[in-house]
């Protein structure tokens, strides 16, 4: 039975981290979240300029008295300026806010594309598994196919049992039973390679070069998690904006003073007449205001305690961050280092039971054993066989954990060659933009 057919061209594991930084769309939408973001804080900055609009009006009027009819059109035109002088604050604040905002959809962004690499490394590593299962699998029914034929000679000559042809009978129909298994768990792993990748798996090798940012100690790995990583980061951000908006709405209590201004002109036509009349030159204006918020039916207070608790929650969500990436490093680090002695006994299992079966197959062949004791140490020998790929795919799988644990599971931490997703450059544009019609690329 035939697996799904893979490419013929090689595809190594930085070549499908490479594609799938490049084409994954969960990453693209984390950008353009970070864009988004963005621009929160120019839309906060505009409370602290001013906004200038134009008016252009046209009234028309009759009257009139007995037989007399009166009627006229007048146009005005103006232009008025509105800004805020001060607010105590409360603008500054939502603007530091909206910085806090943006800085937490950056390290939002991080923390995606590390679970969008650590998803395509463990993809890569089971289209690896299951297809080493398979073919192991494979080898297995065909073992069991020639001791089957060799049962069957056996008792053509009188040198074999029934029983004997029955047991390999038995242990073949298991293997081709194993054998789709493996063949169906094949099929869904190229399935989700496809889906994180972007493309169908073709060659794959599990080898790379990536060993060398794993921390020397359990020590180290927290430091680096605790200064690199995005959850952590995006914490503290989350704690900035929360006391950005406690001081938002304390500053609600405080006085408003707004500058206004007028310039304008209007004109007036009679039709009896048939001439301007009431023309105006240009008038203007100029006021300033005083606002001191007294009541406001408990809203302001609502504010502030709903803030508070606000800033507390972001605090408390902030220990509980810290516990989860702590966690994270040390089931990391404990995997990979029970990977590796998982790995060094299998090897050792496995050479070992090699042995086993063809001293067996030897006796078989003498008298000294049977048929069955064969065919229990072909099965022990697929066991650790499988035990051995299953420990070098969790190998590698741990140790992208503990990178992505530690903070370091990035395309510039991988050195990947591609065009680093990073908005700051966007951020830093949109906070200087004044005109209404200047576009930013």
């Amino acid at each position: 039975m035939a697996w799904l057919p893979a490419s013929a061209y090689a595809q190594s594991l930085t070549q499908a981290l490479t594609s799938a930084y490049t084409n994954n769309p969960d990453l693209q939408a984390s950008f353009l979240a970070v864009k988004s973001a963005a621009e929160d804080i120019a839309l906060r900055q505009a409370g602290k300029r001013p906004t200038i609009g134009a008016s252009l009006g046209s009234n028309y009027q009759w009257t009139t008295a007995g037989s007399e009819w009166n009627d006229s059109t007048s146009v005005t035109a103006g232009i008025q300026y509105n800004q805020t002088i001060f607010d105590n604050f409360q603008t500054d604040a939502h603007i530091e806010q909206a910085r806090a905002l943006a800085e937490l959809s950056k390290y939002t962004m991080r923390n995606t594309e590390q679970n969008v690499l650590l998803s395509v490394v463990d993809a890569y590593m089971s289209v690896v598994r299951d297809t080493q299962l398979v073919q192991l699998r494979q080898d297995n029914v065909t073992f069991y196919q020639a001791q089957l034929q060799s049962s069957r000679d056996r008792l053509e000559v009188g040198e074999g049992t029934r029983i004997d042809v029955a047991q390999a009978e038995a242990r073949l129909a298991q293997g081709v039973a194993s054998h789709r298994a493996a063949v169906a768990s094949l099929q869904t792993s190229q399935a989700t390679y496809q889906r994180f990748v972007g493309q169908r798996p073709g060659n794959l090798n599990a080898s790379h070069s990536y060993s060398n940012l794993v921390p020397p100690s359990i020590d180290e790995a927290l430091a680096q998690a605790e200064a690199r990583h995005p959850a952590i980061l995006s914490a503290k951000a989350s704690i900035r904006a929360a006391q950005a908006g406690s001081d938002a709405a304390q500053a609600a209590f405080g006085p408003t003073i707004n500058l206004t201004g007028q310039v304008g002109t209007g004109l007036q036509w009679s039709s009896n007449a048939q001439q301007l009349q009431g023309a105006q030159g240009i008038s203007g204006s100029v006021g300033l205001s005083l606002s001191v918020p007294i009541y406001a039916g408990g809203s302001m207070g609502a504010g502030v305690r709903k803030a508070n608790i606000e800033q507390i929650r972001s605090e408390v969500t902030a220990m509980s961050a810290y516990d989860q990436v702590r966690q994270a490093v040390v089931s990391s680090w404990s995997g990979l280092q029970n990977a590796s002695a998982q790995i060094e006994s299998a090897n050792a299992a496995v050479a070992a039971q090699q042995q086993v079966v063809e001293g067996v197959i030897q006796e078989r062949d003498l008298g000294a054993s049977t048929t069955l004791d064969v065919l229990d140490a072909q099965a022990e020998l697929t066991t650790q066989r499988e035990g051995l790929i299953q420990a070098t795919t969790s190998r590698v799988v741990a140790t992208f954990s503990l990178l992505a644990a530690t903070g370091r599971l990035s395309a510039i931490d991988l050195g990947l060659p591609v065009e680093i997703k990073s908005a700051d450059d966007y951020t830093a544009t949109v906070q200087d933009v004044w005109q209404e019609l200047r576009t930013v690329d």
